[in-house]
């Protein structure tokens, strides 16, 4: 197979192998890298998502509040508004909808 005698054929082998696990230890560094980027990646977007859309805390005594999708005061994870449904929920007469003072929705509603 080759001229080289076994001790050298061997020998080749091992370094071959050293410079084979350096480069899987390589690329597995590089993935754990990229995953963390692509995390951090969706979470941005998640949270740009999130901040551009409105969140309508449920009613107290007829009385909801209006929060920023973004914001950390109402923590309700479901129901994410358009600005086109919150449009429609400030229209009705017989909810009455506050702003949240911390979050400020209403300049996000402005066109």
């Amino acid at each position: 197979m080759s001229d080289l005698p076994p001790e050298e054929r061997l020998a080749k082998q091992r370094v071959l192998r050293e410079w084979l696990a350096w480069q899987l230890r390589t690329t597995d560094a590089t993935i754990r890298t990229l995953e963390v980027e692509v995390e951090k990646a969706q979470r941005q977007a998640q949270r740009a998502w999130q901040e551009a859309r409105w969140k309508l805390e449920p009613a107290r005594n007829r009385r909801a509040v209006l929060h920023r999708g973004g914001c950390g005061i109402w923590k309700g994870e479901a129901g994410f508004l358009e600005r086109s449904e919150v449009m429609h929920a400030l229209a009705d007469e017989t909810l009455v909808v506050e702003m949240c003072s911390v979050c400020n929705p209403e300049p996000g509603l402005r066109e």
